[in-house]
């Protein structure tokens, strides 16, 4: 399956082309609990609003001299503010950089320098910040907020064609095992064909095309929310509900205010909504079907059985896009054990051991993927920013190589098992281990550190740092007085969700003969420190600070 020769050649092209046909459809919708988090008004912002709004701002923007091949990025965090700007600049070529609004100095100092930003736009509260990680990189990227005319770009202009599917549309940023982000550079096919896939996969998931209301609690700058919700929402003029975050305790009153047909969920939401009260009005809502990734598997039954929808799992990366996807919105969905779906006949899978060779049926082993037919790298990303030693690694013989163990019954279920790379995986957030090593290590009371996930019963993982220190703590007092000043630390460096939950003190790390970190006896060392007197317990230091 591909898109149709007729289909929009951009994100902003489809926009557009929406816009025309139904412009007094609500295409945003902001809520009042939102609006307030903002400090913005709650509002429907229809189609034809969107439009002229995202018109003026394509003519601000190239006539400050922005021009198409060059990247801007955007700290926006899940305002209305973030489409209208990425549409502007997609209709000029422009690639943006969504910036996470957890990242704090040495996170955004790497992504501007590396992602070659020629400029920001922002929320006002972070203009100092980013000027700073600006200046720390020797580059005067210019800085301006949403309501402000675009200032001029701060490298001269780039040639590059007209904004076309292969066109660059955005770069996204992923962890991985390097210690470095790495850039996805994903053309507009990318998000288009996403758009595609969701609203014709049908079964459980099946699309209406008379004003659909999506409503998602996930950040806009991931691909969930920004390919598979907002582009599912364009490609049938329905009204996207971004909120702030998940609110679990005003969740089901967003959702029943929202007049809500489809929600998108992380693993760790389900646990929270099923420990409230039940009520007589767990029912009381429009919702068609959940569509997410990571429930519980012994919470799966119970919460459809209560709320009264499915909660439909799927599985994709930020690499692969929707060139690659699995989703178990067809019977039967295998309810309760970790099942994400069938391979549909636009993909090709492969299961293999550590030797590359396929494994026996119902045996586990790393998930290979390409799309069906000639074009096998359709749908995904174009490349990793700057890293063709990645790129073609993980494209090894032909096949997109995952990272993650699964294994497939015979009717050619497939059920998530693991993950073979070394990300730790926190509410739906992928952080790199040797990342935060690399910041842990340069505060002054740290000589040796290691990083490993410890198993968490809401957040699925925790960051568990073990660290050996230059002067011992005598004392627990001493312990927790150290381990709070490291984590304070390093929450001025890192986002939040990236810092240690726990600190275990150790003597020494093992290490191979290389010394590299002997990671395959991490998770051992970990448990057997997790409550003991060794171990602090941060994870109530991990807190979004403000903005």
């Amino acid at each position: 399956m591909q898109l149709p020769a007729d289909s929009p050649q951009s994100v902003y092209d489809l926009f557009s082309r929406q816009a025309a046909r139904v412009p007094q459809r609500a295409f945003l919708c902001v809520l009042p609990e939102t609006a307030l988090a903002y400090g913005i008004a709650a509002c429907e912002v229809t189609y034809g609003e969107a439009y002229a709004t995202v018109e003026r701002l394509r003519a601000a923007y190239a006539a400050a001299g922005y021009r198409a091949g060059q990247r801007v990025a955007m700290l926006l965090e899940n305002r209305p503010a973030y489409f209208l700007h990425w549409f502007a600049l997609n209709a000029l070529g422009v690639s943006v950089v969504p910036l996470n609004p957890d990242m704090r100095a040495a996170e955004l100092e790497y992504v501007l320098g590396h992602s070659d930003a020629v400029g920001v736009v922002a929320i006002p509260a972070r203009h100092a910040g980013l000027r700073a990680a600006a200046q720390a990189i020797g580059r005067a990227i210019p800085v301006f907020g949403p309501d402000d005319a675009p200032q001029p770009p701060f490298a001269g202009e780039v040639s590059a064609p007209d904004a076309g599917r292969d066109t660059e549309c955005a770069l996204l940023y992923t962890s991985g095992t390097t210690g470095k982000p790495k850039g996805c550079v994903l053309p507009n096919e990318y998000f288009l064909y996403a758009g595609h896939w969701y609203v014709t996969a049908g079964g459980l998931i099946a699309f209406r095309d008379d004003g659909e209301r999506m409503l998602t609690p996930l950040p806009v700058f991931h691909m969930n929310a920004m390919a598979y919700s907002a582009m599912a929402m364009l490609a049938v003029g329905g009204c996207l509900i971004p909120l702030d975050r998940f609110h679990p305790k005003t969740w089901w009153q967003s959702v029943r205010a929202s007049r809500a047909s489809i929600v998108h969920y992380l693993g760790v939401m389900p646990p929270m909504l099923m420990g409230a009260p039940e009520s007589k009005e767990d029912r009381s809502h429009h919702v068609r079907f959940g569509f997410g990734a990571g429930v519980d598997r012994a919470l799966h039954a119970p919460f459809e059985a209560r709320f009264g929808f499915p909660l439909i799992e799927a599985w994709a990366m930020t690499e692969t896009g929707a060139g690659a996807v699995v989703v178990a919105a067809r019977e039967p969905r295998h309810v309760g054990t970790s099942c994400f779906g069938r391979p549909g006949p636009e993909l090709e899978t492969r299961i293999v051991d550590e030797a590359d060779a396929d494994v026996s049926q119902g045996e586990p082993g790393e998930l290979l993927v390409r799309h069906a037919g000639d074009a096998a790298r359709y749908g995904f990303f174009r490349r990793y920013l700057k890293d063709p030693d990645a790129t073609a690694q993980a494209w090894a013989g032909g096949w997109f190589h995952t990272g993650d163990v699964v294994r497939q019954d015979a009717d050619g279920a497939m059920h998530f098992v693991d993950r073979r790379k070394n990300v730790i995986r926190r509410s739906g957030e992928n952080i790199s281990a040797v990342e935060v090593e690399s910041v842990l290590m340069q505060h002054p009371a740290v000589r040796q550190v290691a990083v490993a996930p410890v198993a968490d019963p809401v957040r699925g993982d925790e960051v568990f740092a073990c660290i050996v220190t230059h002067q011992p703590a005598a004392d627990r007092a001493a312990r927790e007085r150290v381990a709070g000043e490291i984590v304070a630390w390093c929450l001025t460096r890192l986002a939040y969700y990236k810092a240690p939950g726990y600190v275990g003190f150790v003597p020494e790390i093992a290490l191979t003969s290389t010394q590299k970190i002997q990671r395959g006896n991490l998770k051992d060392m970990v448990a057997g420190l997790v409550g003991g007197d060794a171990c602090v317990d941060t994870r109530a230091l991990k807190r979004r600070t403000a903005a």
